[in-house]
């Protein structure tokens, strides 16, 4: 019988397949974040234990032994990062019953119960990240490739609507199935296009594999790339000759120059030493997800479905990302847009605002 000093979360997130090259930085960063919390007054009081579940399998595997979890008491809530698809199959399963904090960037919406979508999300990722490259290299046209799934379906169209609106537009899209590695008929249709630039949709090994047969095709000299899903792990994979020409937009990235950033991955590196897993958006989105708990509970005195409701739409907080807004049961939050320079992403500019009109 589990102990009623101790809260147990259920942490979902992905150790194998195509999303499982972000697992050890999303472990690491969980763990620093439980550490930390411990060694102070946990969540309401109690003390923190995770049991971890792989979302790198079949959502509706993953759903299955979450809603296992949660229907046997044994655990008070879910969090971590994995993919819309997962996120779906689990709302189905156990939607409602526990809080459920979802880390991943998302598609902008999702009104079940007790979920909180803690991610970037296309109106203040994606659209600023391209109205700043066409005006900054003058990228207008632009063709969609992603993984065959709800997150980037719906993210392309919402872009395709809002790009109508300027003088940028979406022209076309293709979409893969998760695990796909030969991308070679992708690539003949984007050697004859005439777009400016791929929003690339892809997650994980998927997008290593897409980046490394695009540069390799000559793509990169004259077609921009633009993500809100690569992170540092993914530049690894590919390599530093596949990244060239590559931008993504997120809420953190490893060399952000803020005092809370820094403040963090100094303890990250304190903790974990030079060899650890990558620092990136995903992994810190796991740290901010189990930070999100503790807040709930500090503000609603727990983290049970009925204390959701203390915790009142517009209320800010602070993070490793800087100031965060609760909007409903989305995050407001800084955004910037970074480009690759080998194995790294330096910081361009800051193109959404945790404060303004999302």
């Amino acid at each position: 019988m589990r102990r009623p000093d101790v809260v147990s979360i259920a942490f979902v997130v992905p150790v194998q397949g195509p999303t499982g090259i972000y697992g050890p930085s999303c472990l690491a960063c969980c763990q620093l974040a439980v550490e930390e919390l411990n060694a102070r007054n946990g969540i309401a009081g109690r003390q923190i234990e995770l049991v971890q579940v792989d979302a790198g399998r079949s959502p509706e595997v993953v759903a299955e032994e979450v809603g296992q979890l949660v229907d046997s008491g044994r655990v008070d809530a879910v969090a971590g990062w994995h993919i819309s698809a997962v996120r779906v199959a689990i709302t189905r399963r156990i939607g409602g019953r526990v809080v459920y904090a979802f880390a991943a960037m998302h598609e902008g919406s999702d009104d079940t119960p007790g979920v909180f979508m803690l991610g970037e999300r296309p109106i203040n990722q994606l659209l600023p990240a391209t109205q700043w490259l066409r005006e900054h290299h003058g990228a207008r046209r632009w063709v969609v490739v992603g993984n065959d799934y709800i997150y980037p379906r719906a993210t392309a169209s919402v872009a395709q609507e809002a790009l109508q609106e300027t003088s940028s537009e979406v022209v076309g899209a293709t979409y893969v199935a998760l695990g796909t590695e030969d991308f070679s008929p992708v690539i003949a249709q984007l050697e004859a296009t005439k777009a400016d630039g791929v929003i690339m949709l892809l997650m994980g090994q998927d997008a290593v594999h897409f980046n490394r047969q695009f540069a390799r095709a000559g793509l990169s000299d004259h077609l921009l790339r633009l993500s809100p899903a690569i992170e540092e792990n993914t530049l690894l994979g590919a390599g530093s000759d596949a990244n060239h020409g590559v931008y993504a937009a997120a809420a953190y990235f490893d060399g952000l120059q803020t005092v809370e950033s820094g403040e963090f991955a100094q303890r990250y590196c304190a903790r974990f030493g030079p060899f650890a897993p990558a620092l990136n958006a995903v992994g810190e989105s796991c740290y901010e997800a189990i930070r999100f708990l503790a807040r709930l509970g500090e503000v609603s005195g727990s983290i049970a479905m009925s204390s959701v409701a203390a915790l009142p739409t517009g209320h800010f907080y602070d993070s490793p990302r800087g100031l965060l807004r609760l909007d409903g049961n989305l995050v407001d939050q800084d955004v910037y847009l970074a480009a690759a320079d080998g194995l790294e992403f330096k910081i361009q500019e800051q193109i959404a605002h945790t404060a303004q009109a999302m």
